[in-house]
């Protein structure tokens, strides 16, 4: 139950929104398994396992809430593989070359074909909404699966805008003056034993583990140039991490002391009670840590600075998708307005998938879903 990682997002003008409430919210999206055709689906579940109905845990403000996500990886090479076979045998049956369009057809079948048979990988992510700091923290090592997460709950609340958490000062520029000089370091600010420098150009990174950041290795790495990109510190009394240049926080490790209150606390034996006892204590040495952090950090830029700031990769999920000229140039080319052909193509989870979809159909690039689920490219490539 305890956290590793933490992508950590602003929410904005969020709901307000009693338990019951909420909980039938959750409710309505909850998990069930991949349909044999599905490559991937993302549901919501009870943080507390199979032994419990309760979607969402609320303690002082502090949510804890579980998604569960399946997927089928099929292996590329295995398609392009049986494809090759399929288009020879074809070829020489018919006595022609096979058009591109025939081709992304017969990929298209062969996907659907072995799609049934790929073993199903299924992952949990669980995500802390303080609803008192107006935050949310995902339990993810990957930026990508987070906000796969905040999809899902946008599409149960029906609308969530949300901007990554971003700071005054870069997390960059703050590490690698920490490293420099010992002096600009806060005074419970713990160093670790990790550091990676990134320098400009193709010079490469070096990592250092177990080290010495002080030693004179680091700082010369540092006066020819070199930034800090990860760094591993400390919150004296909460916890250790490694920070990231994005303001991502990974190998979480709690302290000796918030692990012995939780194990001292009286749960009766119920594990219900053990829960939501350690995600509460561990919440409030999150939510402690990051205040500080932010203050390390010259406190949070205002929402203008933090689009500003934010690596190019992460949008606020309220506005246009940016992968839809990608997206609605591919399903013209293809002549395939299939979400499962999206999710391939752009590697995305089903929920994104399919509002992508349905962003084309209502701009008349695709039709709308006939009776056997299936849509019509209505435009055609520009000749």
């Amino acid at each position: 139950m305890w956290f590793k990682n933490l992508h950590l997002y602003r929410l904005h003008d969020a709901p307000g929104l009693d338990d019951a409430y909420l909980e039938g919210l959750l409710t309505a999206q909850a998990y069930r398994p991949l349909g044999g055709s599905e490559a991937r689906r993302i549901g919501w579940t009870a943080p507390a396992g199979r032994g419990s109905e309760v979607l969402c845990h609320e303690l002082q403000g502090h949510r804890l809430l579980t998604a569960v996500r399946q997927e089928r990886p099929l292996p590329a090479g295995v398609v392009r593989e049986e494809v090759e076979e399929r288009v020879e045998a074809l070829e020489a049956t018919e006595g022609r070359k096979l058009r591109r369009q025939e081709k992304l057809t017969l990929k298209e079948q062969v996907y659907e074909e072995l799609l049934p048979r790929a073993f199903v990988r299924t992952q949990r992510i669980d995500l802390w909404w303080d609803t008192q700091r107006q935050l949310i923290g995902i339990n993810t090592s990957s930026r990508k699966r987070a906000e796969e997460a905040l999809d899902l709950l946008r599409e149960t609340l029906g609308s969530l805008k949300v901007t990554p958490l971003a700071t005054q000062e870069l997390p960059m520029r703050a590490m690698t003056t920490w490293l420099g000089d010992t002096g600009t370091r806060p005074a419970d600010l713990v160093m670790g034993d990790m550091v990676e420098l990134k320098a400009k150009g193709d010079d490469g990174v070096f990592r250092g583990r177990q080290v010495d950041l002080d030693n004179d290795e680091v700082q010369q790495l540092l006066e020819g140039g070199r930034q800090a990109s990860k760094l591993a510190l400390g919150v004296e009394g909460r916890m250790t991490f490694v920070l990231h240049d994005d303001l991502a926080i990974k190998s979480i490790r709690f302290d000796d002391a918030v692990i012995d209150e939780a194990s001292q606390a009286d749960d009766e034996g119920d594990p219900l009670v053990r829960l939501e006892t350690d995600f509460l204590l561990m919440a409030q040495a999150l939510g402690a840590s990051i205040d500080r952090l932010i203050e390390w950090l010259g406190g949070e830029a205002q929402q203008a600075d933090a689009a500003h700031n934010a690596p190019s990769e992460l949008v606020d999920i309220e506005v246009e998708d940016p992968l839809m000229p990608e997206v609605r140039g591919f399903v013209i080319e293809s002549g395939t307005a299939a979400v499962s052909a999206v999710q391939r193509q752009f590697k995305l989870g089903y929920n994104r998938a399919a509002r992508l979809i349905e962003a084309l159909e209502r701009a008349d690039v695709v039709s709308s879903m006939d009776n056997r689920g299936s849509r019509k490219v209505l435009q055609e490539v520009p000749s």
